[in-house]
């Protein structure tokens, strides 16, 4: 049997250009719950508690609206996790992003796109 090689996801595979000085970025939590996420994962912040899950195609809880991607991985399968994320005035590339289950399509990706640039982030094809 082949051994299967899963390399890590860095913030330089999908960040290409953030503000001078860290500007880009804030700090939050990401919900308990929320599993194990990678560096580029599109989140949402829950309006209830202010905190971070991966973000979803539908809701009503803010859980819809894609406003951060996370900087570091974190494991929040069982506890809130403190992150990093990039929160405005960055570029983006679409082929390092990961995206929460229910975002499984071009359509919802495309929304989540626009999403993400009301609030300064610019999603880009390619590298």
């Amino acid at each position: 049997m082949a051994a299967t090689l899963n390399s890590p996801v860095y913030v330089s595979d999908w960040l290409k250009y953030e503000a001078g000085s860290y500007y880009s970025r804030g700090t939050g939590t990401v919900a308990s719950g929320s599993g194990v996420l990678v560096s580029g994962t599109v989140l949402a912040r829950v309006t209830a508690t202010g905190k971070y899950v991966p973000a979803a195609a539908t809701g009503a809880d803010g859980s819809q609206t894609a406003n951060a991607i996370l900087v570091a991985p974190v494991d929040a399968t069982s506890a809130d996790v403190p992150c990093v994320v990039v929160e405005s005035h960055a570029l983006v590339s679409h082929a390092g992003l990961t995206w929460g289950s229910t975002i499984n399509d071009a359509t919802k990706r495309a929304a989540a796109i626009g999403q993400l640039r009301t609030v300064g982030i610019k999603v880009r094809e390619g590298a």
